[in-house]
């Protein structure tokens, strides 16, 4: 296959992405009636149809769309995803809950089991096991909500190098060379953050979050909580421009939401984790980022988001860097408990010193029914490690498709078993020799 041929398919996956989206939710509009009332409540074993309007807890006012509240904000639990991050309220709700007395507790189990072939002179192949085991729990306080949430990652136990994902780079897998062509480890705690929330007036709320480690007001929501990229085991190329501050040992948000309007700011500490995946890092929080989310209608949220990070790398600690990030999400329900979600995205990363760099996605997920799920991801990135570190910059691209079925084991507990294919472009004096990839995957959900 030409580079030429490549690149039209390429292309063509971006649009098939996107159109795929467009014309499913045209359908969808015909059979799940208003776009603000086909939203799905926290109840999983019920589908949006059958799921009638929740309680709201004590002191948590009830917003519009008959949803429980989240901790942040009298608006639909739907709407929180990692960190402080807005997905549409029509987002799926994944989570088992219970109550006791007046606080609200919420689990949530994702695990995989993967084995990834990446070919082509710098691939390689690995078994590993990935994933999240998340909690979290909120109630009233002072004419408030507080809440707490915790999330692990078994990821530690893959060693330090991580996994072999092409094209893909950032971190170190000892504290001396750079994982090039691997996708690194994501710590043993992912989040462990508390939360406060008041209301203001109609319609407003202020909050405070504060995460070690937690996430900062930078970017969409990270991967594997974004609906349209969650059923994919592998990490996007673009993870670094986009997502890559999702785990931060030391972050203070605050922000004020009015409506469906909602702007907030982060003090942070800028370093990536380090190589020692079990440990919590401490540090000065000598980063900012603020972020502007907007979600117009329940299907859709938007966001644009800059952050100012000092000293990211270890591997040059003299080297800051600023980001700047725009994105699109979309979700709608269907009937039988399909739904249909999409991603696209834009970020800028400004070395200092250094070049600017670019990064695009498009991702896109179709869920016909409960069991069956169809994503793809297209990306294209101007990475400058690939060659060395900070070796020059090449635009490369990968076009990922897969697909994934989940056989229930009871009403909370599904097992799924699913695939995905990649194809990648990338300048031929990198070595790669037009490769293709792939991944066989088991996946243990519960919630």
């Amino acid at each position: 296959m030409t580079t030429q041929t490549f690149r039209a398919r390429l292309l063509a996956g971006a649009v098939v992405t996107a159109s795929l989206s467009l014309a499913l939710a045209a359908q969808a509009q015909d059979h799940s009636g208003h776009a603000g009332h086909g939203m799905p409540a926290p109840q999983p074993a019920q589908t949006p149809a059958e799921t009638p309007a929740e309680t709201p807890a004590p002191e948590q006012p009830m917003p519009g769309h008959g949803a429980m509240v989240g901790p942040l904000g009298a608006y639909p639990m739907t709407r929180d995803a990692s960190g402080t991050s807005w997905q549409p309220d029509a987002s799926p709700h994944a989570g088992l809950m219970t109550h006791s007395g007046d606080w609200m507790l919420m689990g949530h189990v994702l695990l995989n089991g993967v084995y990834s072939d990446q070919g082509g002179p710098r691939g390689d192949d690995k078994a590993f096991v990935g994933g999240m085991i998340m909690g979290m729990a909120q109630g009233p306080l002072g004419g408030g909500t507080l809440g707490f949430k915790a999330m692990l990652s078994p990821d530690p136990l893959m060693g330090k190098s991580g996994y072999p994902l092409l094209l893909a780079t950032g971190e170190t897998a000892d504290g001396a060379t750079p994982l090039v062509d691997r996708q690194h480890p994501h710590d043993l705690f992912m989040e462990l953050s508390a939360t406060y929330s008041r209301p203001l007036g109609p319609d407003t709320d202020a909050y405070l979050y504060a995460g070690l480690p937690g996430e900062p007001a930078f970017g969409p929501p990270a991967f594997m909580h974004r609906q349209a990229a969650m059923d994919s085991p592998e990490a996007p190329i673009t993870h670094h421009w986009f997502d890559s501050t999702h785990i931060t040992f030391g972050v203070v948000t605050g922000g004020v939401r009015h409506a469906d309007w909602k702007v907030e700011a982060s003090a942070f500490r800028g370093r990536e984790p380090d190589q020692k995946r079990f440990d919590i890092e401490t540090g000065q929080l000598d980063s900012v980022a603020t972020r502007v989310s907007y979600n117009p209608t329940p299907n859709w949220a938007l966001q644009a988001s800059w952050a100012r990070i000092n000293s990211p790398e270890a591997l040059e600690p003299d080297d800051d860097e600023a980001r700047t990030s725009l994105s699109a999400l979309y979700a709608r329900p269907l009937d039988g408990g399909g739904s249909v979600s999409a991603t696209l995205a834009w970020a800028r990363k400004d070395r200092i010193p250094g070049d600017a760099l670019q990064a695009w996605l498009a991702e896109g997920a179709f869920k016909p029914d409960a069991r069956w799920t169809l994503f793809s991801r297209a990306e294209q990135v101007e990475q400058d490690e690939l060659a060395g570190h900070h070796g020059g910059a090449y635009t490369v691209r990968k076009l990922s498709v897969g697909a994934i079925y989940d056989t229930p084991l009871s009403a909370h507990v599904a097992l799924g078993f699913g695939g995905l294919v990649s194809a990648f472009d990338a300048p031929a004096d990198l070595g790669y020799d037009q490769p293709t990839g792939g991944m066989a995957f088991v996946r243990l959900k519960v919630g």
